[in-house]
């Protein structure tokens, strides 16, 4: 028998042994070090089969900006069942005690980035995000439509920046939705480490502000390098690996991408995650030059209390309908629901009218931050939309304008 309990402080390290044997990993002392202290600072599930455990969950305890509001947010990260004990139930016991966890807690969603995409759907998580790899040739000058930003451009000491950039990132979180709150320790341990966990070969981070002194930045990169290589035939040409960049305008973006592009000794800029409306990929004079080279799902959103988060966020247009809401694993979501919202707020109640759309929590977890169209998942067969124009109706009211988007993976 299987037991679902909290993990003390005094089992962290059982806990990471269990994640790196599931993960495949085999960390060096520093970055073991960053995870207990990580762990530390989350909650911790355990599953344990006598005094052995098996299985094992953490979480975050982040902030979510959702359209018109920032919510609690608990961010799921380490969930892992050893090889002996899967297919036994130990997740869905994990999952459930997190969940109910979080409902008794008032907080209505919950996060995670999928390591198997396949996993979580069963769940009720939906992905609710896109991210993007951007590349640029930087063999030569970025080619730009419009005309950079030309205020001064300074370096700052990353043992600076949380107090420098911070501010600045935080304003940003609050305009565009599905962004989880950064503390102080997670921008060090997570954004600013000396060495990339990842890629040894990369520099420390170098972060570059714009802005005239004595004043707020106007935006802000963060980035690292990695030297040209011997590739045999041939040289392989420097990397400028953007981590983050953020800015206030069109003009700031420019300023910094053409910074970047123009270093010395390097011949690609990578950025990984950025969004899919990157203004990048608009201002950009030559899309030879500036490509997307991949995009894939990034956060997947839980609506654990449905009522709680439709009411909280805000709305673009005014809709009512009726919504045939199906949850499997939280049966307090599930039934009929007349949603009337509007841009003076929401109400959400039940009902005993004929639906206008039948869909899983799944699919309202995806399309809540206004990433996902739900006329694409009726047309996708995975909602069923029983008055013609629901669909369009609730997509015009769940709008945000500009799409939901986050790097922070955890």
């Amino acid at each position: 028998m299987v037991d679902i309990r909290e993990v003390p402080e005094a089992d962290i390290d059982r806990a990471l042994e269990l994640a790196y044997l599931v993960f495949h990993d085999r960390p060096e002392k520093e970055s073991r070090e960053r995870h207990h202290a990580l762990l530390a600072r989350c909650d911790r599930i355990g599953a344990y089969d006598g005094d052995t455990l098996v299985g094992f969950m953490a979480a975050h305890d982040f902030r979510l900006s959702v359209p018109g509001a920032d919510l609690p947010c608990p961010g799921l990260t380490f969930v892992c069942v050893a090889p002996t004990h899967r297919r036994r139930g130990v997740l869905t016991g994990l999952m459930a005690r997190m969940m109910r966890r979080a409902a008794d807690s008032g907080r209505p969603i919950a996060a995670l980035w999928a390591s198997e995409a396949a996993i979580y759907g069963r769940f009720g998580y939906g992905g609710a995000t896109t991210g993007a790899t951007v590349e640029i040739d930087s063999t030569r000058p970025l080619a730009l439509r419009i005309d950079p930003d030309r205020r001064p451009l300074r370096f700052v000491d990353p043992e600076d920046a949380v107090d420098v950039i911070g501010p600045f990132h935080e304003a940003a979180r609050a305009g565009r939705p599905g962004r989880p709150s950064r503390s102080p320790e997670r921008w060090h341990e997570e954004w600013l480490t000396e060495q990339d966990e990842e890629d040894e070969e990369l520099s420390p981070p170098r972060i570059i502000v714009l802005g005239d002194p004595g004043e707020p930045v106007a935006g802000y990169v963060i980035y690292r390098t990695r030297p040209e290589a011997d590739g045999g035939a041939a040289r392989i040409p420097g990397l400028v690996r953007v981590a983050e960049l953020e800015a206030d305008t069109p003009a700031v973006a420019a300023a910094l991408w053409e910074c970047v592009a123009a270093l010395d000794l390097t011949g690609k800029v990578s950025a990984w995650g950025r969004p899919a409306d990157d203004p990048l990929l608009h201002f950009a004079a030559d899309r030879d030059q500036v490509r997307v080279t991949a995009q894939f799902p990034a956060l997947w959103l839980r609506l654990v209390d449905v009522r709680a988060a439709l009411t909280a966020r805000s709305w673009a247009a005014p809709v009512e309908l009726v919504l045939e809401v199906h949850d499997a694993r939280l049966p307090d979501n599930a039934g009929r629901f007349r949603l009337k919202a509007g841009p003076h707020g929401a109400t959400y109640d039940h009902a005993d009218g004929a639906a206008d759309l039948a869909l899983d929590v799944r699919e309202l977890a995806a399309c809540y931050l206004g990433g996902t169209r739900v006329a694409d998942l009726v047309a996708a067969g995975l909602v069923q939309e029983h008055t013609p124009g629901a669909a369009d109706a609730l997509d015009a009211a769940l709008r945000t304008p500009v799409l939901p988007h986050t790097s922070d993976e955890f």
